[in-house]
């Protein structure tokens, strides 16, 4: 059996404080609800805000040294460096909004944003990869549970901001510059490496269910409760009382190890010696297509002739009748970064991970300028429905790809495909900004936005590994700075400005920071993105026929069978 440092308790309860931390690391969804405050406190105008937006995007997308950092260090170091990250950045800019530092350079709380926002990295990074490779059978549900619980931090952040501190920019920033670090400190010892999941134990597929179950229930309650909120103002007793309730839906996940704690599975202790050892022997049998390493490299089945002479050579290498010689890995083995990034299929899967990614971030960073321009002035509203939704479509990419990739085998970037076509015709409605639109435009984009990170996620690891996965995964992340780059700083936040100065009367150099109002704040802009989406439907569907046989390969039979890595490289 593979030995892994840090124990063989079961991993249930790394996940389940990971998902308090993935809580935490959602703080960069929050920019919304204070973008505001930055206009009207600091007096930026809309280029300016979205610059600092992009700043949001950088921060949280820089993963590359974290990235590299999860080899080598534990994941408690790794959340330390996050948690000073988050109290250094958001602390500065508590200091600018509440002006208790006054004339800060706008250069210096740009950069206190990226330093904020790469908190998200750095947490994001040590409790994905932990458990991913605590739960190598099941990293598709892995990753929606985590990155689900990630994409409703939005609303859990939200009920705090509108019921216990009444809408408060300047307070909402001095509480996620203290919680952070709080939260970290308290679940850092608990994620760390234990022995691999195999996959095989039958009660598995419950507990994940419970904890997806319980996670749209807080979902549902968060968003019915922030909507409600802003009818109904909550008194101040009542307020506490739904934020108490809050936590202990978060503390649900929790459940789990404390079940398999308090009551063990029966006849673990009555088995007799030859039964444990029979059992014992069945199950390093069953999982050593997951956990064990040789040079064989991916073997299969051994169906066909290649697979046989790869055997022959092996057993040759063994016996030292053949010089043994470095052998690139192929797809679905372990990819080191400079390897993985000559082929033709990374690139693909960047790209189409960056056309949606980097399209939705567009919205999300303008979301309350395009509520203004439609006549919407509630922001937390808004927020809470694209959160709830991106939310589902996390926790749904994950669920859904991983029940047809085991049932039919069809790889998951088939889903970015659908949510890309959808993603399409709602850019065309926010373009024209029908009356009646704007909420299901605004709920059918989370989910589509949702999907794209939960099915690039496991799709890394299953095309190139997860010996290197955090750094691969983090340069795949990139296409969300580059995309809010590129089409939210460039192209909306101009456009937005230019149409706002002339319906002002202004010129083109704005310094008040107007409002814009109506369709043509934005519509160039959602013309522009629907035909990005329109290449990157293209581009993912070549790259669905290309990593079909991979899939094939792994998922043949309805099991999960992991490719043994290659030691030669």
């Amino acid at each position: 059996m593979l030995r892994v440092k840090g124990g063989s308790r079961p991993p249930w309860v790394g996940l389940g404080a990971a998902v308090w931390v993935q809580i935490a690391s959602g703080n960069t969804f929050t920019f919304p609800l204070y973008s505001h405050s930055l206009k009207s406190v600091l007096g930026f105008d809309q280029r300016h805000v979205t610059l600092l937006g992009v700043a949001v995007d950088i921060g949280e997308n820089l993963g590359l040294l974290p990235g590299l950092a999860c080899n080598k260090f534990p994941p408690w170091l790794l959340l330390a460096v996050g948690s000073l990250a988050a109290f250094l950045g958001y602390g500065l800019l508590f200091l600018a909004i509440s002006e208790t530092l006054h004339s800060l350079p706008y250069i210096t709380l740009w950069f206190a944003l990226v330093v904020a926002a790469n908190s998200s990295a750095w947490l994001t990074t040590a409790v994905l990869v932990t458990n991913m490779r605590n739960f190598p059978a099941s990293r598709g549900s892995v990753a929606g549970i985590l990155k689900g619980y990630g994409g409703l931090s939005a609303a859990v952040f939200t009920e705090i901001y509108s019921i216990v501190l009444h809408n408060s920019s300047s307070k909402f920033l001095l509480f996620i510059a203290v919680g952070i670090p709080v939260v970290c400190f308290s679940m850092m010892f608990l994620v760390r490496p234990c022995t691999p999941a195999t996959g095989d134990d039958p009660v598995e597929p419950y507990h994940f269910l419970f904890v997806q179950g319980s996670s749209v229930v807080l979902g549902v309650y968060l968003l019915a409760t922030t909507v409600v909120g802003n009818i109904i103002p909550f008194s101040g007793a009542v307020s506490y009382v739904l934020v108490a309730v809050m936590i202990l839906l978060l503390i649900a996940p929790l459940a789990v190890p404390l079940k398999m704690t308090l009551f063990p599975r029966n006849g673990s202790k009555s088995d007799s010696p030859e039964q444990q050892v029979g059992s014992s022997e069945g199950k390093d049998e069953n999982a050593e297509p997951l956990l064990a390493s040789s040079s064989a490299g991916a073997l299969g089945s051994f169906d066909d002739q290649d697979d046989l002479s790869e055997v022959a050579e092996l057993l040759a290498l063994g016996e030292g009748a053949v010089k043994q010689k470095k052998r690139r890995p192929k797809r679905g083995e372990d990819f080191k970064f400079t390897e993985a990034i000559v082929k033709a299929d990374f690139w693909l899967l960047f790209f189409v991970f960056f056309v949606g990614v980097g399209t939705g971030v567009t919205v999300l960073n303008n979301l309350a300028q395009i509520g203004i321009a439609q006549g919407e002035e509630d922001t937390t509203t808004l927020l809470s429905i694209f959160s709830f939704c991106n939310f589902v479509g996390r926790l749904g990419g994950g669920v859904v790809s991983e029940h047809f990739v085991r049932t039919k085998t069809i790889p998951r970037t088939v889903w970015m495909t659908c949510t890309q076509t959808l993603m399409l015709v709602v850019y065309l409605l926010f373009a024209y900004a029908i009356n009646g639109t704007l909420y299901p435009a605004i709920a059918f984009l989370g989910v589509c936005y949702g999907v794209q990170v939960s099915v690039m996620l496991p799709t890394v690891s299953e095309l190139f590994g997860l010996k290197h996965f955090g750094v691969l995964s983090s340069f795949m992340s990139l296409g969300n700075p580059i995309g809010a780059f590129l089409f939210s700083a460039l192209l909306a936040g101009n456009i937005y400005d230019n149409e706002a100065a002339k319906q002002h009367g202004i010129g083109l150099l704005l310094d008040s920071g107007v409002s814009c109002i109506g369709p043509n704040c934005f519509k160039l802009t959602f013309f522009i993105l629907s035909g990005v989406c329109a290449a990157g439907i293209v581009l993912s569907i070549i790259l669905t026929l290309r990593i079909k046989p991979v899939y094939q390969m792994l998922y043949a039979g309805g099991s999960f069978r992991l490719p043994q890595t290659s030691s030669n490289h």
